[in-house]
């Protein structure tokens, strides 16, 4: 399984940016697809995921409301629609993918994307 991620940059705080991953090779095989970052000197963080099958999604206190994950299984891609970014967004974005149930910590998913740099400017 190979997971391509894209759409970041810059912003500015109150703006937004969508990010989206794609999954190629046995994607069928996956249940849940989610997004984590990281910051500079931070350890990498759960953001938001989503079940491939009935949709259900988790978020993170820090971005409930202002975040929405979704997916479109025709083409395999999951997407990060940011809203309200604030500075504190501001980290390395990466998607991945794993077998089995939801999951936050990042040593429970199999397959990993490319990480893609978010920057949001006070």
């Amino acid at each position: 399984v190979q997971l391509q991620a894209s759409g970041g940059g810059l912003v500015q705080a109150g703006g937004s940016l969508r990010l989206s991953c794609a999954a190629a090779g046995r994607s069928f095989s996956l249940n849940f697809m989610a997004w984590f970052r990281q910051a500079p000197g931070k350890k990498r963080e759960f953001v938001a995921s989503i079940s491939w099958g009935d949709g259900s999604t988790y978020y993170a206190d820090s971005v409930e409301g202002r975040f929405t994950i979704s997916r479109d299984n025709a083409k395999n891609t999951v997407y990060l629609q940011m809203n309200s970014l604030e500075p504190e967004d501001t980290a390395v974005y990466s998607c991945a993918a794993r077998r089995g149930s939801h999951a936050v910590a990042p040593s429970n998913y199999d397959y990993w994307g490319q990480g893609t740099q978010v920057t949001v400017s006070s």
